[in-house]
C-alpha cells in the first residue's frame, strides 16, 4: 500500500508527480529544486543558496512523512555544472554530519525553471 505525502512547507509539484510516496517503510522524495514554497519561485542567488533551499525542501517533506535526515539512505544530485560539486558537497554535508547516505552526482544539460541543482531522495524507517 502506498501513501502520498504532501506538505505546504515544500514546493507544490510543478508537473504530474507527488512530492513523495511512502511504501513498505520506504520514502521516495521526488527531485527537489530550489523553489521557495511561500512564493512558488526559484530562490535568488547562486548554487549555495539553491542547495540550502533544496535541502530545506527535502527536510520539510521528510518531516511531513515522519522521517528525518538520519533516515535518508540514498540521494541523487543533479547539477547544471560539475564545477559546483565542491560547494554543493560542503553544504550538503552539514545536513548529514554522521553516516551520510549513499549518493550519486551527475551533470545534466538542463533542470526545470533554470535551477542549478535538483536532488531526489530515498529514506527508510
Amino acid at each position: 500500500m502506498k501513501r502520498i505525502i504532501s506538505t505546504p512547507d515544500a514546493p507544490k509539484a510543478i508537473a504530474t508527480y507527488s512530492q513523495a510516496v511512502e511504501a513498505n517503510g520506504m520514502l521516495y522524495i521526488s527531485g527537489q529544486i530550489a523553489i521557495d514554497p511561500s512564493s512558488g519561485k526559484l530562490v535568488g542567488g547562486g548554487i549555495e543558496e539553491q542547495t540550502r533551499q533544496v535541502m530545506k525542501n527535502i527536510g520539510a517533506i521528510l518531516n511531513a512523512a515522519g522521517y528525518s535526515y538520519m533516515d535518508v539512505i540514498k540521494t541523487s544530485c543533479l547539477l547544471s555544472k560539475m564545477d559546483d560539486y565542491s560547494l554543493v558537497n560542503s553544504i550538503y554535508g552539514t545536513f548529514f554530519p554522521e553516516n551520510p547516505p549513499a549518493r550519486a552526482a551527475y551533470a545534466v544539460a538542463g533542470l526545470p525553471m533554470g535551477a542549478l541543482i535538483e536532488i531526489e531522495t530515498i529514506a527508510c524507517h
